[in-house]
């Protein structure tokens, strides 16, 4: 049964992230804004409390959600100032990952002091 929900899943997301992409191209705000839905967090959690029936750690595992969120938006803050920076796509990705890096260990930290 495991193989089955396992399959489900990398389809479901494949379907949703193959969608958006090509949406990207030909209604890019559109795709950015099912992107920019959690339905990755959704599926997720749903996911996880079907597989494994225990409710306080998919309580906590949607607490770890939302405080990744806005943490996660670092990513994108090298993008938002690349013009003001100069920067190019190379530069924005790389500083982005590397603020998700840093943002990491503030979300890992902001879990400790709630749990």
């Amino acid at each position: 049964m495991t193989a089955y929900i396992f399959a489900a899943k990398l389809i479901l997301a494949a379907a949703v992230i193959g969608y958006a992409s090509w949406l990207s191209d030909k209604k890019p705000v559109l795709a950015g804004f099912i992107v920019a839905l959690p339905l990755v967090s959704i599926l997720a959690l749903l996911f996880s409390y079907i597989e494994h029936k225990d409710p306080q750690a998919s309580i906590t595992f949607a607490k770890s959600i939302l405080f990744g969120v806005p943490i996660s938006y670092l990513f994108f803050l090298p993008f938002l100032l690349a013009d003001r920076l100069h920067l190019g796509f190379w530069q924005s990705y790389i500083s982005g990952l590397l603020l998700l890096v840093v943002g990491y260990f503030v979300h890992r930290a902001i879990m400790i002091v709630i749990s």
